[in-house]
């Protein structure tokens, strides 16, 4: 085998997605990209805003000295704190520089801590539906994922979460607004979260962490602010991304925000700093970093995913689909008019030319992903083949 065992078995796990990337390559091309609907992808089609674009003219015309250089593994001293201002403003609790360490995007992040938390055959419970790529991120570094069922609005089941933490379990990993269903959780099932975290630490030699990747924390629709995850455990971790903020997912920059009330914060900080030299990532970007604190607070414009939301969730519904309306991110998760989604995807792609993602990969069978951080003309393109596949299968 020229492989190790292991990254075969993954491989094989995930090679449906392989596959139906492949296929819908093929699609375009014997059709033409402007005849097919693709909503695989979260890879915003925005562009940045324009503080962004200002700050990196003002570092390519004024060059800071050395700028790219090494600098200490958990990142410039200057951005670092830039952020733990921000978030000290957002929650109130006293973060400071040393509470933050950059990270190559969420993904980087959450290798980062879960390589630093884990031991061998450790537990990591997430809510399901969840994103895919977390079995492979807690496999990377010898944990075992288990998953725990959301409710039918896709809404946290605390009780079967509390059911499922044992002596093995070292972390709740969450997150909200969720990819793939676009759910945000509330600030009651964080709280009732929060309790059970609490009584199941009682007498634990090891820390029960909570951790919250917090990619798509500032798209949050109807004005609603971002919840302070900090608030409701103290052993919270946060982990997050500028990939959807900014509209730079190719950029890869993050970072890894310990709750500075945690008692082991020091001890956990360190062991980051640590994990990101010996994953091979030494640090995150360099003109990344520098840029993040330019940008300022600026973010990407939400109203704009809010009406792209708005006509497909207003469309599916009045087609007859069952839809869960979301309240963040750029996701949506309806259910599939049959029990196969793989079937019915396919279905979707060949004759209506609509390209989305069957649930079973997410761990929900009977539902499909919808990506709608594309262009508006795309989503109206769409609604005919939707409304079609809808009478097809009894629902319109």
């Amino acid at each position: 085998m020229a492989v190790a065992e292991r990254i075969k078995k993954m491989t094989e796990a995930s090679s449906w997605v392989r596959r139906m990337f492949e296929e819908a390559a093929q699609l375009k091309r014997e059709l033409g990209e402007d005849r097919v609907c693709d909503f695989t992808l979260g890879n915003p089609i925005e562009e940045p805003p324009p503080s962004f674009k200002e700050g990196l003219k003002r570092l390519a015309s004024e060059p800071l000295p050395g700028m790219h250089r090494y600098m200490p593994n958990s990142g410039y001293p200057e951005t670092r704190a830039f952020i733990a201002e921000q978030l000290r403003q957002e929650t109130g609790l006293p973060f400071t520089e040393d509470h933050i360490v950059m990270s190559v995007g969420a993904a980087g992040g959450l290798n980062v801590l879960l390589k630093a938390i884990l031991n061998e055959g450790e537990k990591v419970i997430v809510p399901s539906p969840f994103f895919v790529e977390f079995q492979f991120y807690i496999a990377n570094h010898g944990g075992r994922i288990v998953l725990v069922d959301t409710r039918d609005d896709f809404s946290l089941d605390v009780e079967a979460i509390a059911q499922a933490i044992d002596e093995e379990t070292r972390a709740i990993l969450i997150n909200s607004p969720n990819n793939p269903t676009g759910v945000v959780y509330s600030e009651e099932e964080l709280r009732e979260l929060g309790e059970v975290l609490k009584e199941k630490s009682r007498g634990r030699e090891k820390p029960l962490y909570l951790i919250s990747d917090d990619t798509y924390k500032t798209l949050v629709y109807n004005g609603r602010p971002p919840l302070n995850v900090f608030d409701f455990y103290e052993a919270t971790v946060s982990v997050f991304s500028y990939s959807k903020s900014l509209n730079i997912p190719g950029e890869r920059i993050g970072y890894v925000a310990v709750n500075p009330l945690f008692s082991g914060a020091r001890e956990l900080i360190d062991a980051l700093i640590f994990t990101t030299r010996i994953l091979g990532f030494v640090n995150a970007p360099a003109l990344m970093q520098r840029l993040i604190p330019l940008a300022g607070y600026d973010q990407v414009e939400i109203r704009n995913y809010q009406r792209k939301r708005d006509l497909l969730y207003e469309a599916l519904m009045e087609f007859g689909y069952e839809v869960v309306k979301p309240g963040g991110a750029f996701y949506m998760f309806p259910k599939t008019p049959i029990e196969d989604d793989m079937a019915f995807v396919a279905d979707l792609q060949r004759n209506f030319h609509i390209l989305t993602v069957p649930g079973r990969g997410f761990g929900r069978g009977g539902h499909f992903r919808i990506s709608y951080c594309v262009e508006m003309e795309v989503i109206e393109r769409s609604l005919e083949g939707f409304r079609e596949a809808a009478k097809k299968y009894g629902l319109y």
